[in-house]
């Protein structure tokens, strides 16, 4: 009787190891047999400038971040993504580096940086950081003595064109008043090349000194303790240093000729070896490249390149003239089966380079604004992928109050602004585009509190403050349990708490319905369905599905309105059911 009995253990154990095993090789076989810590991360987005001012001059601070990171803490998030902080003139924002160890004086000092991330640390937040090096700023060491003679040691280190060749063939450049990416410069009788404005010109990395010194710079952030490397623009360091004539429209196909050109897999396998392998930090570079297979190039686990695409596709979509579902799903579907069982995603409909979610996405009147920024939430939150959560989208922050070209800062808006003049263009309708577009719009102030400056700052911010913040802000949205940002914390928990949203399998349901995003997670025995209402209408649904529902996950209304197999949505309401 004991021997059977040991016998039957016996074989249940080993059959339970066979499931295990044949599980963990399902999980394998879809690139997902090691968890990674940036797999199941929450990433804030935080746009330094406009966060939180501690000294009154109108700027966001480190000292502002390290005061708002028991805030960030409630979040539940993971990690912060934080923009440039190094030394800059502000040309864009940052995004023009002269010193890449030094931090911006606007800021604060490394004293201040050492701070914020130990503080981080201590509250189990890590800090992914900007890495701008598909260019510098025109003030850098480097490009200063690159431009005061041909023969300077660090000529090589830049793209230049000496003018006895003739004017170089053209090159698109995208921040440029006339869009051309050379710069003549008289000193030395050359051009030199930015893809982005003049005062950021383009790095040359197939100069081995420029690599090592990237590198070099890398090394000294993650000496200090930084958890991961955000790539900037680094889908564009590899050129054809050639520069043949393209006889296209650069303009509207720069992607498909400067995206992922010849070397830059050399360069990113480099770094690995250089950087990546010698840490746990997390990568992702800006772009998934001109295609799918360039996305996979950059990011399977076995190329030993980087960890995660950032593809804007999905970001894309979102027009003045509004958008349609079907094709939002159809994006988000396709990146989604793509990657479904090699390579991995971030998920995102905001940045510091778009306008505000919901008044892209969703709807920002005062009676849809906090559903329809719920729902979006929702979405970022419950699909396969890393999300990436923008500052004040947790709050339903809208887009600013600008209304002439006076009263955008940014150098795309204001240039482009320009070319459109130097090409006779519709200047009404680059406004009208601009007000809905602009990245303005998504970088205005943190909107605390109901006080002057919405608590942001004591001084006059850098960027007004958008005009709804007395009813749009942290300390009222708190204290409402039905809040946007209540919402968002649950939802955030709900992610944590339940691994099927991380790592489930995603099936797409009601393909063509035009107004609800259906879609079910499945992973091991738990399986959920996901439905979001897309409009301002009541919607109707049929799925088979609505019949084997255990419990309501997460509801941003109040009502569950279900008979038999058709369930009804109010207007952007976002549903997450637990399925028996």
């Amino acid at each position: 009787m004991k021997t059977s009995l040991l016998l039957m253990i016996l074989a249940l154990t080993i059959n339970g190891c066979k499931e295990n095993t044949n599980s963990k090789q399902k999980l394998a076989e879809k690139g997902e047999s090691s968890r990674k810590w940036w797999k199941e991360a929450i990433i804030y987005q935080i746009y330094p400038r406009s966060f939180k001012d501690t000294n009154g001059d109108g700027v966001g601070d480190l000292k502002g971040i390290t005061q708002k990171l028991d805030y960030i803490e409630s979040l539940g998030v993971t990690a912060v993504w934080l923009n440039p902080i190094y030394s800059s003139p502000n040309d864009d924002n940052g995004y023009d580096v002269s010193n890449y160890r030094d931090i911006m004086s606007d800021f604060g000092t490394m004293e201040d940086f050492d701070h914020m991330l130990s503080e981080m640390h201590e509250r189990n937040i890590k800090l992914v950081m900007d890495v701008v090096v598909n260019h510098s700023s025109d003030e850098h060491y480097w490009f200063q003595q690159s431009r005061s003679s041909r023969d300077n040691p660090y000529r090589d280190y830049y793209h230049w064109w000496p003018a006895e060749k003739g004017e170089p063939n053209y090159r698109y450049s995208l921040f440029d008043e006339k869009g051309d990416a050379w710069k003549y410069d008289s000193l030395t009788d050359a051009y030199y090349l930015h893809y982005f404005s003049q005062k950021q010109p383009d790095l040359n990395w197939e100069n081995p000194k420029v690599r090592k010194e990237v590198y070099d710079i890398m090394h000294f952030w993650a000496e200090k303790g930084v958890d991961g490397f955000r790539l900037d623009a680094f889908q564009f360091v590899a050129k054809d240093t050639t520069f043949p004539a393209i006889d296209d429209d650069l303009e509207k196909n720069f992607i498909e000729h400067y995206a992922v050109q010849d070397g830059l897999h050399d360069y990113l396998k480099e770094m690995y070896e250089e950087v990546f392998s010698k840490y746990d930090v997390m990568s992702v570079a800006e772009g998934a490249g001109r295609n799918f297979e360039d996305a996979h190039n950059l990011v399977d686990a076995d190329r030993k390149e980087l960890n995660m695409a950032y593809a804007f596709e999905g970001v894309d979509i979102a027009k003045p003239e509004g958008y349609s579902l079907k094709h939002f799903k159809e994006v988000f579907t396709k990146w989604e089966r793509e990657f479904s069982e090699k390579g991995w995603l971030s998920i995102f409909l905001a940045n510091h380079d778009q306008a505000r979610l919901v008044s892209r996405f969703g709807n920002d009147s005062p009676k849809y604004r906090a559903p329809s920024a719920k729902m979006l939430n929702t979405f970022i939150l419950s699909m396969r992928g890393t999300p990436y959560c923008y500052y004040g989208d947790e709050l339903g922050m809208t887009n600013g109050n600008f209304e002439t070209i006076e009263d955008f800062k940014d150098i795309a808006a204001i240039n482009g602004y320009k070319k459109v003049i130097n090409e006779n263009g519709d200047v009404d309708q680059y406004l009208k585009n601009l007000r809905f577009s602009s990245r303005d719009n998504g970088r205005t102030p943190m909107q605390w509190s109901a006080s002057e400056h919405a608590g942001f700052s004591t001084g006059e911010p850098w960027l007004p403050v958008t005009d709804n913040y007395k009813t749009i802000n942290v300390v009222t949205e708190e204290t409402d349990s039905s809040s946007v940002l209540n919402h968002f914390k649950k939802m955030v928990q709900l992610r944590k708490s339940h691994d099927v949203l991380v790592y489930g399998e995603y099936r797409l349901l009601a393909a063509s319905h035009p107004e609800v995003y259906a879609f079910s997670r499945e992973l091991d025995e738990k399986k959920v369905l996901v439905l979001l209402n897309f409009s301002a209408d009541d919607a109707h649904v049929e799925l088979e599905e609505l019949s084997a529902i255990s419990d309501t996950l997460i509801n941003n209304l109040d009502i569950v309105d279900i008979v038999e197999n058709r369930i009804s949505l109010q207007p952007y309401q976002a549903i997450i059911f637990s399925l028996n």
